[in-house]
């Protein structure tokens, strides 16, 4: 098939996610992608693109990694799939052993048994990883002596997922106004990131906490780093100070690292920064590597012990690929690879040349707004019309004619690349950002 006969069957059949499809339909020349490779995506008409956000975030190692594929394919060859439910195989048994062993909290001598990440729950996607732990947590609470315990805290601008359940807790307006009388209820809290400070965020939490100490099955949070709401970064001191808050009150603290777990913020997990140990962890993305959909929670052991019992007892969640062989083999090989190529160091050396790229922006470009940058993650903002505004669209139209994908958040423009990305092609990425917008503000 040629580039317009799969443009028009695109624009016949196609729904595309968070996308105005009307405008699509009339309007957009999207790029057509016949292959991906490293860092790069090539099209129809034999241009290459830089993907600057790893194809929404999952791609941390490249597109294509040759380990990655020839794990794939060897375990295709033996099982592509058998169900979890009553029956186990060899990777996603090894899997959990491994994720367990890298949790935070998994070294320290001075964490009670039942306080480590020792169990693994396995499920689909960031969205699901995030419904099962809603899931945990409600019937944890209602079949283990508090029955009240119903309610979830939430910030702002706090993205979980798709789901109903992961729609419910999230924090965007936009995304969620359309469900309201779907969704179950929810205490918001401002975000750490908001004018104010992580300071005062907190004490909205801690007044949720004990105006509901009964009622609160679990706060929420994406550690440091809320990706959706427009790459917003909170101090870590707002992570401790809620982890010990939701322990004065005996509830839990579920940790979504869907974005920034597996080394985007520098560290493995974004909890490390803060030294937190939560009692659930959400996983996906990068734990594949951009390969499958496959997501985990973690789970405590004091969490796990609250399903022991009979039949009744049991966490009745799951789906058919739940745990399946071809993504716990690549997951595997995915956390090799981290091992074996020093991908934490690799973040560690390049993030301060992202950091001060997006700071010399904001320095020498008129309009640009709080430059800031954590481990792989670079952001910018060019105005302050929120996610629907067009000042980021009109730099991902410059970025293009440079052979940069660059797919904003509105008018926030950021960079979330491969974790590996060399670094003569950092420079290149670096330099072909500042020359799109640059290209925007002195056209505005």
């Amino acid at each position: 098939m040629n580039r317009a006969d799969i443009v028009a069957l695109d624009k016949r059949h196609v729904w595309h996610p968070y996308t105005a499809m009307e405008a699509y339909i009339a309007e957009t020349d999207p790029l057509v992608v016949v292959r991906a490779e490293g860092p790069y995506l090539h099209d129809a008409d034999g241009r290459r693109y830089l993907d600057a956000n790893g194809s929404w975030w999952v791609s941390t190692l490249g597109h294509r990694h040759p380990r990655l594929v020839h794990a794939l394919v060897q375990q295709a060859q033996e099982m592509p799939h058998v169900s979890l439910a009553g029956v186990t195989h060899a990777p996603a048994a090894l899997l959990a052993r491994e994720l367990a062993a890298i949790a935070p909290g998994a070294e320290r001598e001075d964490l009670p048994a039942e306080e480590k990440l020792g169990r693994v729950f396995y499920s689909d996607d960031g969205s699901t990883a995030v419904e099962v732990a809603i899931k945990m947590a409600a019937q944890h609470w209602a079949q283990n002596g508090r029955p009240k315990r119903t309610r979830f805290i939430t910030l702002s601008g706090a993205f979980h997922g798709e789901t109903v359940g992961a729609t419910s807790v999230g924090g965007v307006p936009l995304f969620r106004e359309v469900f309201g009388p779907l969704l179950f209820d929810v205490v918001h809290v401002p975000s750490p990131a908001e004018e104010g400070g992580w300071e005062r965020a907190f004490a909205e939490v801690e007044r949720a906490l004990a105006a509901h100490p009964d009622e609160v099955a679990a706060v929420i949070v994406e550690p440091v780093l809320q990706g959706a709401a427009g790459m917003q970064l909170y101090a870590p001191d707002f992570l401790r100070a809620v982890r010990e808050a939701t322990r004065r009150v005996d509830t839990f603290l579920i940790a979504d690292e869907v974005f920034t777990g597996l080394g985007r913020t520098g560290a493995r997990f974004a909890c490390d920064l803060a030294g937190v140990v939560p009692d659930m962890l959400c996983l996906a993305k990068a734990l594949s590597g951009g390969l499958l959909p496959f997501a985990a929670t973690l789970a405590t052991e004091r969490v796990f012990a609250g399903f022991l019992g009979g039949g009744e007892r049991a966490l009745y969640y799951g789906h058919s690929y739940c745990g399946n062989p071809l993504g716990a083999a690549v997951a595997r090989e995915v956390l090799a690879i981290y091992r074996d190529e020093d991908v934490l160091g690799q973040v560690a050396r390049k993030a301060p040349r992202i950091a001060a790229a997006f700071q010399r922006m904001a320095d020498t470009l008129p309009g640009l707004t709080r430059p800031r940058a954590l481990g792989m993650v670079g952001a910018v903002d060019l105005g302050g019309g929120g996610y629907l505004a067009r000042s980021g669209w009109r730099v991902y139209e410059a970025a293009r004619r440079r052979g940069l994908y660059l797919r904003p958040l509105g008018d926030t423009v950021y960079i979330a690349p491969a974790l590996n990305l060399p670094d003569d092609t950092l420079d290149a990425l670096l330099a072909g950002v500042e020359e799109s917008v640059r290209e925007v503000v002195r056209g505005r």
